[in-house]
């Protein structure tokens, strides 16, 4: 799929070449939760896959835990939403994206942005993006909250339901959280997050390299 033509606000993506190739579209959400600090990292080892485009959508809660001059992909948020429509013929942002990308994943997921998921709330361009998805293409959650909110009984409920969707968890792991408490709830490594991500593009036989 090409990609769309709208102005790209933040930080321009990657030159493109003057010799067209086929590439993968990664689409990145990140929410809210303090594991939004990984995202330079993880947006730096997805890039280091051949043919692989990154985009990313964020809440604006997420802005607070990383810098957006460290993301050196385009960053769309709320404001371009409304931004970027000002009329009937106009193209909605988070349509465009849906369409634009080939998979979509979701790190880190909060209890808040999780239980809006679950419950069909769009309420933020990100949400928007999630509620229209094409269900035949991938999406990859990463859940990331405190051990306590992670026990909490509705949490699994939630998690099954997005599951129930088709959506694909990369589940949480143990470790000290930043919070202090240690216990179930911090994002999975990155590495595990890339792996799984081209482990779905080769299965689906998307380019993966140059």
């Amino acid at each position: 799929m090409e990609p769309f033509s709208l102005p790209e606000p933040g930080l321009p993506a990657e030159k493109s070449s003057s010799v067209p190739q086929k590439k993968s579209h990664v689409l990145v959400g990140v929410t809210g939760s303090v594991a939004a600090l990984k995202l330079p990292l993880l947006i730096a080892e997805l890039l280091k896959i051949p043919g692989l485009e990154v985009k990313v959508v964020t809440t604006e809660r997420a802005k607070h835990f990383y810098s957006v001059q460290e993301i050196p992909v385009t960053l769309y948020s709320d404001e371009d939403e409304w931004q970027l429509w000002k009329g009937r013929s106009d193209p909605v942002l988070h349509i465009e994206l849906r369409r634009w990308a080939d998979l979509m994943l979701v790190a880190p997921l909060d209890a808040n942005t999780l239980a809006k998921l679950a419950n069909g709330i769009c309420d933020n361009l990100l949400t928007c993006v999630i509620r229209a998805w094409d269900l035949s293409k991938p999406l990859l959650f990463c859940p990331a909250m405190n051990t306590a909110m992670w026990e909490h009984p509705i949490t699994a409920q939630q998690v099954e339901q997005l599951k129930g969707f088709g959506y694909t968890e990369i589940p949480c792991v143990v470790k000290k959280l930043v919070c202090g408490d240690e216990g179930r709830g911090a994002m999975s490594e990155v590495w595990t997050i890339v792996e799984s991500v081209k482990k779905i593009l080769e299965e689906r036989d998307l380019p993966t390299q140059s």
